[in-house]
């Protein structure tokens, strides 16, 4: 690719960038999980006995001691370090001209084929690219700390957009040639990825993307504030030189976008602790204040909006809240996790937030509803509430009207691989 289309990029909400990756022999071996779905001992199974894995430098703590904190300052150092010896190792190739790149990812029967590009940090200001999630202090500047000291963005930020027949167009035509990588992961989720070198190609793209009005975070706000936090910094170091010598890489970060008529979103599940001093019984009647409860002789996956699945003392039963407690014109209101949290968790069992309350645990639905009742029998939890999955376009209008969700409101399925390919900065 020439200078001249860097270039025409630059200030583009999507631009080429040159790819650091495995090579195709490691890809399998070294595209890992992303670091936020395993704990620190899930992730050490994982990678314990496999050098190549990207877990040695997203979650590089399991090469560590187990007393040291995950945001220890030699967990970073000690990542970038495991960064550096892939490189050096030769495991990790860097293309030599900027790219787009086609990720392919199949679960099942279902698909989603997006492009990886660098997104202007800029997007991120001028609210272009929008956020349904505020991102929590001690996690961001983790990832902050990770991306700045590493030299790279290694886990790319899930971005969805209003699908066009442009867009649709172009991917088609870049999928046709022979993939760089084509694998099957542990779970059974195959990832494709293609290089794309034909440079009208990849201005079509650019300039597909920018006609559009917005783009959606769908998952990765951490990430992204992360990137943000860096630009802000290293411009407030920059020399005058330096500012007017192009487009800096920090002011890019590592994405993909999936249109959104393919993503897909799966339930998020809610886990207690206690009762809130209630007994089962007394509980229930509380609950039937506010919902229609139908005891089930089978568990209950919520078919639609406002029906929620709850297992209690070795039964289930199906609730439905009336409408008349429900606000259709609010994006936040309406959505059933506000619901839940209105009209059962703060009242009845006491949890004002979710997001720090230690009483409250969530499960991503790809575990199913067999984990919630296994928590439940166990005694480890009280209670389970299975919930219908938060819908896209719901993300999206929370989004449009510059509000944000309730934490842990969606789980996308199937999740990106880290390490599959990096952005440098």
């Amino acid at each position: 690719m020439n200078s001249d289309l860097g270039e025409r990029a630059q200030g583009m909400l999507i631009q080429p960038f040159i790819g650091l990756r495995p090579l195709s022999a490691l890809v399998q071996q070294m595209a890992a999980p992303p670091y936020d779905v395993l704990d620190r001992q899930e992730a050490l199974q994982l990678a314990s006995s496999n050098p190549y894995s990207f877990l040695h430098v997203s979650k590089a703590e399991i090469d560590l001691p187990a007393d040291i904190s995950p945001y220890d300052l030699k967990v970073y150092q000690t990542a970038r370090q495991n960064l550096q010896h892939m490189k050096e190792q030769g495991w990790l190739v860097r293309d030599g001209e900027p790219s787009l790149y086609l990720y392919r990812l199949v679960m099942g029967d279902r698909q989603q084929v997006g492009v990886v590009a660098a997104a202007a940090v800029a997007g991120l200001e001028s609210e272009r690219i929008k956020r349904h999630e505020f991102t929590r202090p001690d996690k961001e500047q983790d990832r902050t700390l990770h991306a700045s000291t590493i030299g790279a963005h290694s886990g790319p930020v899930f971005l969805t957009f209003r699908s066009t027949e442009k867009i649709a167009s172009l991917v088609a035509r870049g999928c046709a040639c022979d993939p760089l990588y084509d694998f099957t992961a542990s779970d059974g989720v195959v990832h494709t990825l293609w290089r794309l070198a034909d440079q009208a190609l990849i201005s079509e793209l650019v300039a597909a993307f920018e006609a559009l009005e917005a783009v959606y975070i769908a998952d990765g706000h951490h990430r992204s504030a992360a990137a943000l936090a860096i630009a802000k910094k290293q411009r407030s170091l920059a020399t005058g030189e330096e500012q007017g010598g192009g487009e800096p890489l920090y002011e890019r970060f590592l994405t993909v976008l999936f249109p959104a008529d393919q993503v897909q979103i799966m339930d998020y599940n809610r886990v207690v602790r206690d009762l809130n001093g209630l007994t089962p019984e007394a509980f229930l009647q509380k609950v039937q204040e506010r919902f229609t409860v139908t005891p089930s002789s089978v568990p209950v996956r919520p078919k639609r909006e406002h029906e929620f699945g709850l297992f209690l003392a070795g039964a289930w039963y199906r609730l439905t809240l009336a409408e008349d407690w429900i606000n259709a014109q609010d994006p936040v209101a309406r959505l059933d996790v506000s619901l839940l949290n209105v009209h059962l968790l703060e009242p009845i069992l006491g949890i004002m937030d979710p997001r720090r309350d230690p009483r409250i645990d969530f499960v991503g639905g790809i575990r199913g509803l067999e984990v919630l009742v296994e928590q439940v029998q166990s005694g480890e939890m009280a209670v389970a509430i299975a919930l219908y999955p938060t819908q896209l376009t719901d993300v999206m209008a929370v989004a449009d009207a510059g509000q944000v969700m309730p934490p842990k409101s969606t789980w996308f399925e199937p999740k990106l691989r880290d390490g599959l390919i990096i952005q440098e900065i």
